[in-house]
């Protein structure tokens, strides 16, 4: 979706107050959901100095687990929807700076400041937060991407490239286009110092991980040490 620059500023105010609501609600939530917490907190101490777990309790306890499983799940319902707010965000200002090279207003970035960029590009891509029991999608982590994936433009990808002297070398390049006619891809070096557009077959692009993968939850899903 095409934004002007006074569009995509008003669609990313409206998401930045969505935000700041569900912040503020996932705040009063977790305070909300401190009272049961503490219930069961006592309701183990009195077990513990009774040294016995009468059908009273047992009943009372069921009640306050109940009750904070259901706090849990608000929780992370507002949670989820906050990361979608950002995300969202995220997508309007990646379609913006797509805009802009189109149109002619590529900006220029010294190579320094560039791995600069590139190292918060990495660090700040939405976390995979799956259900219990879930695998992680394709694209997160090392997982890598369906056989039939096309990267979309503005995606950044792996490409192995021949150089001056017919060397190979992979480099990062961003997706410009992909021509379903001749099954290739047509991609620019973010180096801005080479300026260099490549058209590469698919077996030479190797789409690049669009979440992070969560250590505690799904290991499988990181690159082993040492790999990259």
């Amino acid at each position: 979706m095409a934004f002007s620059a006074d569009a995509a500023a008003f669609q990313v105010q409206e998401r930045l107050k969505s935000l700041y609501r569900l912040v503020h609600e996932l705040e009063e939530e977790r305070v909300r959901s401190e009272h049961n917490l503490t219930n069961i907190t006592k309701a183990h101490e009195k077990i513990n100095q009774e040294e016995k777990v009468s059908p009273y309790y047992q009943i009372q306890q069921g009640s306050l687990y109940t009750a904070a499983v259901a706090d849990a799940e608000q929780e992370e319902e507002l949670i989820r929807s906050a990361l979608t707010k950002v995300n969202e965000i995220r997508s309007i200002r990646n379609e913006r700076r797509i805009q802009a090279r189109n149109a002619g207003n590529k900006e220029t970035i010294r190579r320094g400041a560039l791995m600069k960029m590139l190292q918060n590009s990495a660090q700040t891509l939405p976390l995979w937060v799956g259900k219990l029991g879930g695998k992680a999608p394709p694209l997160c982590g090392a997982v890598p991407a369906e056989p039939t994936y096309i990267a979309k433009m503005g995606d950044m990808v792996a490409a192995l490239v021949k150089g001056a002297e017919e060397e190979e070398n992979w480099i990062l390049a961003e997706v410009v286009q992909f021509n379903p006619a001749t099954n290739k891809y047509e991609v620019d070096d973010i180096d801005e110092e080479q300026k260099d557009r490549h058209i590469l077959s698919r077996r030479r692009v190797v789409p690049l991980p669009l979440m992070r993968a969560n250590p505690e939850t799904d290991p499988h899903a990181l690159f082993p040490k040492g790999s990259i």
